[in-house]
């Protein structure tokens, strides 16, 4: 497969081809509601209100409509009494697997150097405020 040629822009906007990908899979309760679609199979709303700690209904409502929009989640409804509605990760969201483990290997080579790296950037900062 060969990749699209991206022509030098000043739009920041257009600048990086991964833009939009970034902005779709990493906003703030994507990845903790694919992963526990991925992980735990097809869950009902209230399994994943319980899985994902600190999300309000809400927002949680909010982002499964828009992972539905961008094809990364199925949303079954069952007509039955009462009603009932399944969310389950599509193929699309399961082709972000490959992704999400290379981001995983990183993190697990990289963050001890990332947070020394805060460290000693807090530490330097906190010498030139003393001064």
């Amino acid at each position: 497969m060969t990749r699209p040629v991206f022509e030098a822009t000043t739009d920041p906007e257009l600048a990086c081809p991964v833009s939009p990908v970034v902005d779709m899979v990493f906003s703030r309760w994507t990845t903790p509601i694919l992963w526990s679609l991925h992980t735990f199979g097809r869950q009902r709303f209230v399994e994943l209100e319980r899985r994902i700690t600190n999300i309000t209904p809400k927002v949680l409502t909010q982002r499964l409509r828009q992972l539905e929009r961008d094809g990364l989640i199925t949303r079954t409804y069952h007509p039955e009494v009462p009603p009932r509605v399944e969310y389950e990760i599509s193929e699309l969201g399961r082709s972000l697997g490959p992704l999400f483990a290379h981001l995983a290997d990183w993190a697990d080579a990289n963050l001890g150097h990332v947070e020394r790296a805060r460290r000693r950037y807090d530490d330097a900062e906190a010498a030139r405020a003393s001064r």
